[in-house]
């Protein structure tokens, strides 16, 4: 199986320590990915982005690899400042204040006058707006109770391109088709697990995440456009490290590690799911690169079915289904085709 120039839509690389040890396990694969600004303090001016595209450049290596840089959101830019980092940025996130990992300096609340002046700028300079939709109810709806919020969004600012991060359900799913301007991300363990397999039985720490896991039927919902290739959907890993000691802990973070095997995984699910190459192709591309524009870097993987087993770390990081083993592994991966 042949993968052209992948894209990951949704990408923690972290900093420091944490981004020098990881990076790589995305760049060796990927031709490029949309950055992920929640670090401490959040990415929020021009030279925080020039600055930690350098470092994530320096971290990767001779990679082939584009880091897609995003800003942190926040309703005081102007049209003024956004034109001046227009160029340096392919998306706004946005996070609802202390929804998940590193978010304090987000929004809180979603008054739409109070959000206007960024966002119409945003519609006018076409730069998309990255979501994580989350509210502060109870933690298996709070991405269903977000879509309204969603909906209320896409129709005060029509022009605005709206990307739904890490969908999760069936409700997200419905949403993609009642406004033009909402599409969605989705990850590989939301395709492939729920709830059950996290808290089901023993606690499976490396497993949790924000949003959680859902149901069985929201997972098949997610099952369907992705496997189909909805043009509005778009692979995103949402592949968040932390140390192992703060995932095997009291007070578990927040995030599944999957950069490593995330190519691996989808060969696997779209070929048990009889769906085609064609259709991974474009889950793991082609749509993002039509929503977003972009032109990635040449890069060919070349995927065989041999099993592989995962390792139980990836410097100090554990992986999603660390020490046992996949259907597929990497044969080849060739830059420049």
């Amino acid at each position: 199986m042949q993968l052209i120039a992948p894209l990951d839509m949704h990408l923690h690389l972290r900093d420091e320590e944490m981004l020098n040890n990881i990076a790589k396990s995305s760049a060796e694969t990927f031709s490029g990915a949309i950055i992920m600004p929640n670090l401490v303090p959040p990415v929020s001016t021009k030279e925080e982005v020039l600055a930690y595209k350098k470092r994530i450049l320096k971290a990767i290596g001779n990679a082939s690899f584009t880091p897609y840089m995003t800003l942190f959101f926040k309703p005081s830019y102007d049209k003024a400042f956004l034109e001046n980092i227009r160029d340096e940025i392919t998306a706004i996130k946005l996070y609802p204040a202390g929804i998940t990992t590193n978010s304090e300096g987000g929004v809180s609340g979603f008054d739409v006058e109070e959000l206007r002046p960024t966002l119409e700028a945003m519609s006018e300079l076409n730069i998309p707006l990255c979501v994580h939709g989350e509210t502060n109810g109870f933690v298996m709806d709070r991405e269903a109770e977000f879509v309204s919020i969603y909906e209320r969004l896409a129709t005060a600012f029509p022009k605005l391109k709206i990307i739904m991060e890490h969908i999760t359900t069936k409700e997200s799913v419905e949403a993609l088709d009642k406004h033009e301007n909402l599409y969605a991300t989705i990850t590989v363990h939301h395709l492939l697990i729920t709830l059950d397999d996290v808290a089901g039985g023993m606690l499976k720490p490396h497993l949790f995440c924000k949003p959680i896991a859902k149901r069985p039927e929201d997972r098949e919902a997610l099952l369907k456009v992705a496997l189909e290739a909805h043009p509005k959907v778009m692979f995103g890993s949402d592949s968040a490290p932390h140390p192992k000691h703060a995932k095997e802990a009291c007070g578990c973070a927040a995030g599944v590690f999957t950069a490593p095997i995330a190519l691996q995984l989808l060969a696997e699910l779209f070929e048990t799911h009889a769906s085609s190459v064609e259709n991974l192709q474009a889950f793991i591309s082609g749509n993002a690169q039509k929503i977003y524009n972009v032109t990635p870097l040449e890069k060919l993987v070349i995927l065989e079915k041999k099993p592989f087993t995962v390792p139980a770390e990836y410097n100090e990081v554990v992986p999603m289904y660390a020490n046992e083993e996949i259907a597929y592994s990497i044969k080849e991966v060739q830059n420049g085709h």
